[in-house]
């Protein structure tokens, strides 16, 4: 196996959302690219992740490949990448150990221990979503900051006009109303009913940290069911799926 990338951060960013969520995990490699598929601990978020082999310079998988790592650790490995430097994934003789090579005006090495994830097979959820829409990363962000001074969790939803960002706690509410009209931030939107549901903010926080301030975030609703986030890292696709909290108003 030996997998070239022009750009080490990009692989870097798309690590660190992965960890956000995920500790240990396995990479799963094929004739198509690369792909990983995980739930937190808690078991209440997945994420699927993937890169199409034309992302990569050099793509030599000669068999389906497993690499279990360590998120935490080789994520602080790619942060040791700089500007301008490649990266360059392949194996140790033994299959023990995973090289990660960064290339530019020198080159280091390092040897990243590879660990047994005993997973199965991961099913993505099936759901019929209510509502669809594409929202400007900044202003996501900045409703779930809002949120952050008044609750532990937050509810997302749509209605006939808006999509909502709203929480409340002996605090106080906040209740933030973005038009679905207005396509400087919502720049696609579909809907077959009106849908909310209330989650983990910390959950939801770290979902989206990863995604640019120009990049948009596809959120999919149902009523009291799980949310999708999904949205682009260069050319890497990241899709979460989070369990709602169910609760009557």
């Amino acid at each position: 196996m030996k997998l070239i990338l022009k750009d080490a951060t990009f692989f870097r960013k798309c690590v660190d959302a992965i960890g956000a969520l995920v500790d240990e995990a396995e990479f799963m490699l094929n004739d198509e690219g690369l792909f990983l598929k995980a739930t937190d601990p808690s078991q209440i978020s997945m994420v699927d992740f993937s890169i199409a082999k034309k992302a990569f310079e050099a793509f030599d998988v000669k068999e389906q490949t497993k690499i279990g790592i360590d998120l935490d650790y080789f994520g602080q490995v790619l942060g040791r990448a700089k500007t301008g430097d490649s990266l360059e994934l392949s194996f140790d003789d033994n299959k023990t150990k995973l090289l990660v090579i960064f290339s530019s005006s020198a080159k280091r090495t390092f040897e990243v221990p590879l660990i047994d994830v005993s997973s199965g097979e991961l099913p993505s959820p099936k759901i019929e979503f209510d509502a669809e829409l594409a929202v400007s990363s900044g202003d996501v962000m900045d409703g779930i900051k809002d949120a952050l001074l008044i609750s532990t969790h937050i509810t997302l939803g749509v209605d006939e006009e808006h999509f909502f960002i709203r929480a409340n706690s002996s605090k106080g509410r906040l209740n933030n109303q973005i038009k679905l009209n207005d396509k400087k931030v919502v720049s696609s939107f579909k809907a077959k009913n009106e849908a909310k549901a209330t989650f983990p903010l910390d959950y939801l926080r770290d979902m989206v940290k990863g995604a640019a301030s120009d990049v948009p975030i596809t959120i999919k609703l149902k009523t009291n069911a799980p949310i999708s986030i999904s949205y682009k890292i260069g050319e890497a696709n990241i899709n979460y799926f989070l369990a709602p909290r169910i609760e009557s108003e």
